[in-house]
Parts: structure tokens; C-alpha cells; sequence
């Protein structure tokens, strides 16, 4: 993994998007995909201080990034979002490698985020690394629901 900085912005924002364009399309969701995140406001999250994007990385190759917002601060939770991987790098482990490190940089208890229901390859993901629904649910669209994810 690789940090991103802000001179990385442009490069990131295209990953993204492209990365989330098929949920974009699927949930037609334009409040809060990450595909319609406008390159101001992901800049604006590359350079706040309790914000750190990595680039997923596989022989000097980006294939994904993780968002970890850290307040380093014992009583709130870490939360990653978002994470993605670009279509042609699926399937191969990089999504749960990224969480595991992300974990080893910034400690293994206290974490949260929210994925889609409705896609079962995310829910997968995190339950097999040990993070468990709380029950907290939010239809975001008719056949769109974000779910809650701890692991303490």
C-alpha cells in the first residue's frame, strides 16, 4: 500500500469512479456513490488530518484504494470508507489484504463502515475478517440498503 497526497487527486478520483460506476448505474444512487463524488470534495477529504487514502498496490501497480478516517482517539471508531478495486483486479485478495494492513497501521480493535446489503460479495468480505452487522440498516433507494459493520 501506498499513501495517496493530494497531488494524486485526479488519479484517484478516475480509480474511484470507474471502480463504483456498475453500483452507480445498478442503485442509480447519486447522493452518495463514491462514482459521483466530485474531485473537489475527495480533495477535500485527501487533506483533512483524521483522513488517509492508501493505494491498494500490486507491483507498482495501483489496483484499488482504501479511505481509513482515524481520530486516534480511543473512544471513536476507525471507519473505512470507502474501499474499492478496479474490475479487471477483483477476486484476487487485494480488498482483504487492504483491510488487514490498514488494521496493522492503525490498531486492530474500533472499527465501523457501511456497505450495500443488497451485494453479497461485501458483506462476505468483511464477516470473513471478522466484522459483524450491528442491525443498524438504511434503505438508501426501493432496492438499496446500507448496513452497519463493527469489529471491536
Amino acid at each position: 500500500m501506498k499513501p495517496a497526497t493530494l497531488s494524486d487527486a485526479e488519479a484517484l478520483h478516475r480509480m474511484q469512479a470507474t471502480a463504483f460506476r456498475p453500483l452507480l448505474e445498478k442503485y442509480n444512487d447519486f447522493a452518495i456513490s463514491p462514482a459521483a463524488e466530485s474531485l473537489d470534495d475527495l480533495r477535500e477529504r485527501l487533506v483533512r488530518p483524521d483522513s488517509t487514502y492508501y493505494f491498494i498496490m500490486d507491483r507498482g501497480t495501483a489496483v484499488g484504494a482504501i479511505r481509513v478516517v482515524d481520530h486516534r482517539d480511543p473512544e471513536r471508531r476507525k471507519v473505512i470508507a470507502p474501499l474499492f478495486i478496479l474490475a479487471q483486479y477483483r477476486n484476487r485478495g487485494y480488498a482483504q489484504a487492504a483491510v488487514r494492513a490498514v488494521e496493522a497501521i492503525h490498531g486492530e480493535h474500533g472499527w465501523a463502515l457501511d456497505t450495500v446489503r443488497e451485494e453479497p460479495g461485501n458483506c462476505h468480505l468483511y464477516e470473513k475478517l471478522g466484522y459483524r452487522r450491528t442491525g443498524t440498516a438504511a434503505r438508501v433507494r426501493p432496492n438499496m440498503t446500507l448496513i452497519d459493520y463493527e469489529k471491536d
